[in-house]
């Protein structure tokens, strides 16, 4: 039984845990865009031209599904173990979901590149079938499986502790890179969801990462290093 005083303790180590009152922003504004922009509405077909030259393969279907797990327990594993990455893991999937909130409220999209017959029919086609039915085809721009998905990576190359670990930190981009090509092999995505979900990232990166790495990484200047580099 938990006396009050560990109660308060566990309460301020875990005080970071107001970063998941986001879910409550984010939940009812994407339910509003799932029942307001439909394959039956009015939206703008996002489509390249090199979309129609990438094969259907529904084998990717495992590591697409496997982002939902991928994200989820980098997050809490971040929570419990390096909060100063959390905050920043948090700030840069965040921001990047409420900038794909925006753009679908302001320029309602979706797509029109998923087969209606499939060559085949294995266990691997009936995981899309049933993914097709339960995820519409609007709302992709940007791609925040792929946003998301290269979000989680940085956030592991920049703790010390996963990205010492070969094993984390290779399988962690090899299963990202396999998240990616799924949104497009299984014509989830086009190639300008995915592409616009990397400049997102890239645009963020800075703001989050780079500016604290510079920090790190700048000599503390103090009076004995200034009398040191003037020769005393």
């Amino acid at each position: 039984m938990f006396s009050r005083s560990k109660c308060k303790a566990l309460i301020y180590r875990y005080k970071h845990a107001w970063v998941f009152l986001y879910i409550f922003l984010y939940l009812p504004w994407f339910y509003y865009l799932e029942q307001h922009v439909t394959a039956n509405s009015d939206f703008h077909v996002i489509h390249a031209a090199v979309d129609d030259y990438i094969p259907f393969i529904e084998y990717f279907i495992v590591p697409y599904l496997l982002w939902f797990a991928f994200i989820a327990v980098t997050f809490l594993w971040f929570f419990f173990h390096d909060v100063s990455g959390f905050y920043k893991m948090a700030a840069f999937l965040f921001t990047g979901m409420t900038i794909f909130l925006i753009i679908s409220t302001l320029y309602p999209n979706g797509l029109d590149l998923r087969p209606v017959q499939f060559e085949r029919d294995n266990i691997f086609v009936d995981m899309v079938k049933t993914l097709y039915k339960a995820d519409t085809p609007t709302n992709v721009l940007p791609s925040i499986h792929v946003f998301n998905s290269i979000g989680v990576c940085i956030a592991i190359s920049h703790n010390k502790t996963l990205s010492s670990r070969k094993v984390i930190h290779y399988g962690s981009l090899v299963l990202g890179i396999s998240i990616i090509l799924a949104t497009m092999f299984l014509k989830q995505h086009s190639v300008i969801d995915v592409t616009l979900a990397g400049c997102m990232a890239t645009l963020l990166y800075p703001v989050v990462y780079v500016r604290e790495s510079r920090k790190v990484f700048r000599p503390k200047v103090t009076k004995h290093s200034v009398k040191k580099a003037m020769g005393d």
